[in-house]
């Protein structure tokens, strides 16, 4: 039998203030003070792997191994090194993927996956850094940790306290918190992470201004004191649905676009009207090493075209088209 619409909403409220419980917990195990605490094995978790040459290798089994890919994703993808490996396939082989110089990130709630052995062996016997996230802390994994990342004992959100819910999602920010502090410790720049994201839309927003504009004579040009007749043929001809308007030295005055022109088609504009009386004075702009992203945030309030500004001087033009071209909208 199925449940009812309104007491699934119920039960998926009472999962999410099961596990807010289980971060609060946790956010405040971090915060009490002393070495012995969760707050102090961070710090010293962020310093082993910051000091660390090699790679953090990342691994679990079952739920948690699900969440030990996930962690070691979210490293890589913030620059960190990093790679899973299966607990159960570590002992047929897999352990040759460790070095010297790594540092290893174990998961298991209960401390006790007998496939992490093999782990916690090799990792010891080569002196290896083993990191310990469980719940545990006298269970072999915790025993045998370097750090030991002990999470409070939360409640699961499964009515039979079986299923991993509290326990995987406390699991997976702690790994977030990691990959965050590491970034953070590294200064680890949108260009970085641009670097490392080159596909899709993420990398797409990630992009520099300049990489996408429009340069020279493709940008829209009219000098002050032109007639509408000319601002309209040159808004024609590039397209942009926009004429800046500049003065005898090339400096932007303003700009006229295909709306003011409809809001001035009330008024008595005229083929003969100068274009300073329908130009917007100090048009929004943007820098041509300004990212994509924030290109898009500003087009997105009512503006299809941004002029592109360096040192004080039009270099270029960038159109809500080109955004949609590159993936970045």
């Amino acid at each position: 039998m199925s449940t009812p619409a309104a007491d699934a909403v119920d039960v998926a409220l009472r999962t999410i203030a099961f596990e807010r419980q289980g971060l609060e917990a946790m956010a405040e195990a971090l915060r009490a003070q002393g070495d012995n605490g969760l707050g102090g094995a961070f710090r010293r978790a962020v310093g082993l792997i910051s000091a660390a040459t090699g790679r953090v290798i990342v691994t679990g089994l079952g739920k948690s191994g699900h969440v030990a890919r996930k962690i070691a994703a979210t490293l890589a993808s913030t620059g960190q090194p990093a790679m899973f490996v299966h607990a159960a396939e570590a002992s047929h082989g897999d352990l040759g993927m460790v070095q010297n110089g790594d540092v290893v990130i174990a998961i298991s709630w209960s401390g006790e996956t007998v496939e992490l052995a093999a782990v916690i062996t090799y990792a010891k016997r080569f002196a290896i850094p083993l990191i310990a996230v469980t719940a545990n802390p006298d269970s072999a994994l915790g025993r045998e940790a370097d750090v030991l990342l002990c999470l409070p004992n939360a409640p699961e959100a499964c009515p039979n306290g079986l299923a991993p819910t509290t326990s995987t999602t406390m699991q997976l920010v702690i790994g977030d918190a990691l990959a965050i502090a590491l970034l953070e410790s590294r200064q680890f720049s949108a260009r970085d992470f641009q670097i490392l994201h080159p596909g899709g839309k993420l990398g797409a927003k990630l992009a520099y201004v300049r990489d996408v504009m429009h340069r020279g004579e493709r940008v829209p040009r009219i000098r002050m004191g032109a007639k509408m007749a000319d601002a309209i043929v040159e808004m024609t001809s590039k397209g942009f649905g926009c004429v800046g308007v500049f003065d005898e030295r090339d400096g932007l005055l303003g700009i006229i676009t295909d709306g003011d022109l409809r809001r001035h088609l009330k008024s008595r504009l005229t083929i003969d009207t100068p274009v300073e009386e329908v130009m917007t004075r100090a048009p929004r702009t943007i820098a041509p090493d300004a990212l994509v992203a924030e290109a898009l945030e500003l087009i997105s309030h009512k503006i299809s075209a941004l002029l592109v500004v360096e040192a004080g001087a039009v270099v270029g033009i960038i159109h809500f088209h080109d955004l949609l071209r590159i993936g970045a909208a």
